[in-house]
């Protein structure tokens, strides 16, 4: 009888034990993807923010595109001159947070 006692003691030990950690892993795999969350949308936020600085200071070249994804900027259109392009290059990349510039650019033929 001691034995039988002795042997469910330890099965439901062990039990909650097993669940235990079952619950740890679980609670530690959703704060892991809660965290990749929160860093992909400070992420996408960072971005339009670059965007909106960037196309803030080239107000005056509307036919420029910009779009920035995870730091790398990428400038579009149509521009009447290789300085145009050149000093929205320069523009974009003095922003903060821009990892890399990339130009789609074209110069206008006249």
């Amino acid at each position: 009888m001691m034995t039988t006692k002795l042997i469910a003691r330890l099965m439901v030990a062990a039990t909650l034990t097993a669940a235990a950690a079952t619950g740890t892993a679980f609670a530690a795999g959703q704060t892991d993807a809660a965290m990749a969350g929160a860093a992909k949308t400070g992420t996408a936020t960072n971005d339009d923010a670059i965007t909106s600085k960037i196309k803030a200071s080239l107000a005056d070249q509307k036919q420029i595109g910009v779009t920035t994804t995870d730091g790398v900027v990428v400038l579009s259109g149509s521009v009447a001159s290789t300085d145009i392009g050149t000093k929205a290059i320069q523009v974009a990349s003095a922003v903060p947070g821009v990892k890399e510039v990339k130009s789609e650019l074209t110069v206008a033929s006249k």
